[in-house]
């Protein structure tokens, strides 16, 4: 059942990336880069089983933030890209900030969400930073390894710079956000399953979204694009 849902969900968030750009453009991509952002810092404190792995949720969401990422270094350039990725790291601090403020206040008698909040967001400041630390290195990595292929192939192999920009910052966002986040947490054969598990679903998101890219690039090739600038 996980594994059967997982597949579905990774195929609907990816094909929700084109939809949303064909409706707004680039600052669609900019919203959904910020919003999956957001919301997959709240999944993946959920651990789950698939294809026989103990993993996190969120993976789909945050491998999708790469497809949108490398679809503006694409279509917009290096310039671009940066920005969307500093949008979603300064919307996340907002969130992270906001939320602790939310929790210190006195819950009235009636209320219900207190320790549900607290639960979940009482947490969050260290699965936060560790998310921040690891978007941030691992996203501008993206971006430049991106371009830094693009120079050296041309408008030629958009799998190779997107399969090989995604991957390799995802093996640094997949260690950065680990060690951070849950070491010391679980026990440590638990640690490294999580620690390869997430990395290996977000290689096999990166592959799956490999399509997209190529039909985005298709369909999608704006006049408002500036395409490969700096």
């Amino acid at each position: 059942m996980n594994e059967t849902l997982w597949i579905v969900f990774a195929l609907v968030d990816l094909s929700m990336v084109l939809v949303v750009y064909r409706l707004f453009g680039r600052v669609g991509l900019f919203g959904l880069m910020v919003f999956n952002l957001l919301l997959c810092n709240v999944q993946v404190l959920k651990t789950v089983e698939l294809f026989g792995l103990t993993t996190t949720l969120g993976n789909i969401l945050y491998a999708s933030v790469f497809l949108a990422t490398d679809l503006l270094s694409e279509f917009y350039g290096k310039k671009e890209a940066r920005k969307g990725v500093l949008l979603g790291f300064v919307t996340l601090l907002m969130m992270v900030g906001y939320m602790q403020i939310a929790l210190y206040f006195q819950p009235a008698e009636s209320d219900f969400a207190q320790p549900h909040l607290q639960a979940l967001f009482g947490f969050l400041p260290r699965v936060a930073f560790a998310s921040m630390a690891a978007y941030l290195v691992s996203q501008l990595h993206d971006v430049w390894a991106f371009h830094a292929i693009r120079a050296r192939t041309g408008e030629r192999l958009l799998w190779l710079r997107n399969n090989a920009s995604t991957m390799i910052s995802q093996l640094l966002d997949s260690a950065i956000f680990c060690v951070i986040a849950f070491w010391g947490v679980f026990p440590m054969e638990v640690f490294l399953e999580i620690l390869l598990s997430t990395y290996l679903i977000k290689v096999a998101v990166a592959a799956l979204d490999t399509p997209f890219i190529y039909l985005a690039k298709r369909l999608f090739n704006r006049d408002e694009a500036v395409h490969g600038q700096a």
